[in-house]
């Protein structure tokens, strides 16, 4: 029996951005979910806000090229009404049978100035 290899099977590195303070005080908060390395093709991203999925930002079926390991991003933006409503934001990965999850918390991102 002969066994075809697909290529080694990456799980992606996964980083989740906070909005500046400046966008923020502006009236809009963009949430960046930044995937990177993986391969193959088949990771899902979706957005959660104090453990309550949003349906807004996701999920979304990321995609890229087929032969080097994928990079890609999924943002979620909320008006600072909403933003100001939750404290929890966390970026769920599946990719085949390996899942993680990446959070920032809304009372620590931009508020501290030097």
């Amino acid at each position: 029996m002969l066994k075809i290899e697909a290529g080694p099977k990456l799980r992606p590195s996964v980083s989740l951005l906070p909005p500046s303070s400046e966008q923020v005080s502006g009236g809009s908060a963009t949430l960046a979910c930044l995937l990177s390395g993986y391969s193959p093709q088949g990771a899902v991203a979706s957005w959660e806000v104090d453990g309550a999925e949003v349906t807004e930002g996701g999920p979304e079926q990321l995609r890229g090229g087929e032969e080097r390991p994928l990079q890609q991003q999924q943002h979620l933006t909320l008006n600072q009404e909403n933003w100001m409503r939750g404290e929890v934001y966390s970026c769920k990965v599946l990719h085949h049978d390996h899942s993680q999850v990446q959070s920032v918390h809304r009372s620590q991102c931009g508020n501290q100035r030097s």
